[in-house]
């Protein structure tokens, strides 16, 4: 399982990190250790002391493909879901300013959240779904893919340029706005639709 995740993807986020508009999409990837194991507390790395949450919804993908055509995506994927793209922002910042890849910042063990999944035709407009996180109980990040500067199709066609698609690989398709320093005893929950997604404790 790959787990391809998408940077900058909303405008807001993008202008609240101070980072420049892409002219394509932001690609990197999470090795597959980097999934927290379902039930399992998020617990911050001791090599960071600024780890952000990330609330983003996620593709599954059910079928292998390549060099994908846009108007034909929408046939590689069935399941949409939620999950967190937790970040060690002053890891990512640091290696940042100094021009070097930033996976480690994004990839430790844990950093990925894969909540439940969700038959997409169970959404009347995969381009119109609203979804949040709350932490401790209130809203921090709230988005809907309509933001999204690339939709899910035109993601997976891009995508399969670089990577072949597999069964049972995972997109994360970016974040919104509001991301912050989770701390310990958060308590972290994503809703998709107003249907809880996951629930995530800190430690």
């Amino acid at each position: 399982m790959k787990i391809i995740c998408v940077g900058r993807n909303y405008i807001d986020h993008i202008n609240e990190l101070s980072n420049q508009k892409p002219t394509e999409p932001v690609l990197f990837i999470k090795p597959d250790s980097s999934v927290l194991i379902n039930g399992s507390p998020f617990v911050i790395p001791e090599f960071s002391n600024d780890v952000h949450h990330e609330v983003e919804v996620l593709v599954k993908i059910c079928k292998v493909g390549k060099y994908i055509q846009p108007k034909f995506a929408d046939k590689y994927y069935n399941q949409i879901g939620l999950g967190i793209d937790f970040t060690a922002r002053d890891i990512q910042s640091k290696l940042k300013e100094k021009g070097l890849p930033w996976e480690i910042s994004k990839g430790f063990d844990g950093s990925a959240v894969i909540g439940n999944f969700v038959d997409k035709t169970h959404f009347q407009d995969l381009q119109n779904v609203s979804f949040e996180l709350k932490k401790n109980n209130e809203i921090v990040q709230k988005g809907n893919t309509k933001d999204m500067l690339w939709q899910i199709n035109e993601l997976i066609a891009y995508v399969s340029q670089f990577f072949t698609l597999k069964t049972g690989d995972i997109i994360f398709t970016g974040t919104p706005s509001g991301v912050s320093k989770v701390n310990p005893n958060d308590e972290l929950e994503g809703f998709l639709e107003g249907e809880k997604m996951f629930s995530i404790k800190v430690m």
